[in-house]
């Protein structure tokens, strides 16, 4: 049932397909997903949620039950159980949906890593992907919270340059309510000090062998112009010539 189910979300979403490879060398791809463990963790948070919202939602019937069920008989007394009912039955379309939604956040996130670049693609509801050249990265770093410490994942946060980030110091800019292209996320992984420590050899790679953003080899540096230096060396040479022989004439006629 969930295939079935999942194939029709997906093509009710337009989500894509598994992403291209990004730039690199053939044989140097590796593709990493979130670990089966980030899924229990999403579905501990969206339990959380689900939880207090159903308690608020516990004590809205109750007491409009109590203040509406007295004065109502007959035909009002029909119309607020249809309510009652169909409130209920939003409820539980609710839990699937979102439970899906969680489910599908988890199973469509995409982590590859050439040996010059690496693409992220994530969500459902709006599919972000985006594409890192290693000799642009400028930090990388991994973050995890207590409930990911206990069940064994982490974050990995990517920065290339111009990445200030969004929302002020200390805050991820999805959380600040922004997304930058400067900054990924591998979530959810379980190797995250192995990853960090692959991406550093690229980086180390990619910037020893000058391998840079592909604009730069659209637009290269001016070369630079040594005649500038024998120039300016010619010119003080002449400088220097004509005042000694200024100086030669002033002695004469002295």
């Amino acid at each position: 049932m969930y295939p079935g189910l999942k194939g029709t979300l997906l093509r009710a979403l337009k989500v894509p397909p598994e992403p291209d490879p990004p730039a690199g060398h053939e044989g140097t791809l590796r593709t990493f997903r979130a670990a089966p463990s980030y899924f229990r963790y999403k579905l501990a948070l969206w339990a959380i949620a689900q939880f207090f919202s159903l308690i608020v939602l516990f004590f809205l019937v109750v007491g409009f039950l109590a203040t509406s069920t007295e004065r109502a008989d007959g035909l009002a007394g029909c119309f607020l159980t249809v309510i009652l009912g169909g409130g209920i039955l939003l409820v539980l379309f609710q839990l699937l949906v979102s439970f899906l939604g969680v489910r599908l956040d988890y199973e469509m996130r995409w982590y590859l890593v050439t040996d010059q670049s690496l693409r992220i693609r994530e969500g459902i509801f709006h599919v972000r992907e985006m594409t890192m050249t290693f000799a642009n990265i400028q930090n990388i770093s991994i973050s995890q919270g207590p409930l990911q410490r206990l069940l064994g994942v982490a974050d990995l946060e990517v920065k290339s340059a111009g990445g200030g980030g969004g929302g002020g110091p200390g805050k991820n800019p999805q959380q600040a309510g922004t997304f930058s292209m400067h900054t990924g996320y591998f979530r959810g992984v379980d190797n995250a000090e192995e990853l960090r420590d692959l991406m550093r050899e690229r980086m180390r790679k990619a910037k020893g062998a000058g391998l840079g953003d592909p604009d730069d080899e659209q637009h290269p540096r001016e070369p630079r112009h040594d005649w500038v230096d024998s120039d300016l060396a010619s010119v003080l040479t002449e400088v220097v010539t004509e005042a000694r022989a200024l100086r030669g004439a002033a002695e004469a006629l002295g």
